[in-house]
């Protein structure tokens, strides 16, 4: 077997860990960000702004301010991705998988499927966001030109 540029090997315990970083990213972030935001407005912190659907709505100003946090995070989340997953490949198979945890997370919390129309709105854009900022930084960073020869000529 030959070496071959940027081979992958499978490793589960590197995407596991992957997994739980950007879960992590995801959660912290969106609670600054959500602080910053109920900081602003003056209003009471709660999980309900994480993972009840019914808060984020566009009828409230509450909720309009949760979806800008929302937006801002998966911006964040994907630095996240620039920073730790590194490959423009995988950065939309990390996004779904955030998501995805969210969702059952969401589920789990409310006891039924969000069956707000604006939660999938905003989610779907800021899977879309986040894939798109991600894979495009990543893809920046592997095209950079590589060094062929850096030392300097000889004449022989």
């Amino acid at each position: 077997m030959g070496s071959h540029f940027r081979s992958y090997i499978w490793d589960p315990i590197l995407i596991i860990s992957q997994i739980v970083l950007m879960q992590c990213i995801y959660y912290s972030f969106l609670g600054l960000w959500l602080a910053g935001v109920d900081g602003l407005v003056h209003t009471s912190r709660s999980l309900d702004q994480i993972f009840s659907y019914e808060v984020l709505g566009f009828s409230t100003t509450q909720g309009r301010l949760s979806m800008m946090a929302f937006i801002l995070n998966s911006l964040t989340c994907a630095l996240g991705l620039w920073f730790f997953i590194r490959r423009g490949k995988q950065c939309l198979d990390f996004t779904v998988t955030v998501h995805f945890f969210h969702m059952i997370g969401c589920w789990i919390y409310n006891a039924h499927i969000p069956a707000a129309l604006s939660w999938w709105l905003v989610n779907v854009a800021c899977m879309a966001l986040m894939a798109v900022i991600g894979e495009y930084l990543c893809m920046r960073t592997e095209l950079r030109a590589i060094p062929v020869n850096t030392a300097p000529k000889s004449n022989l």
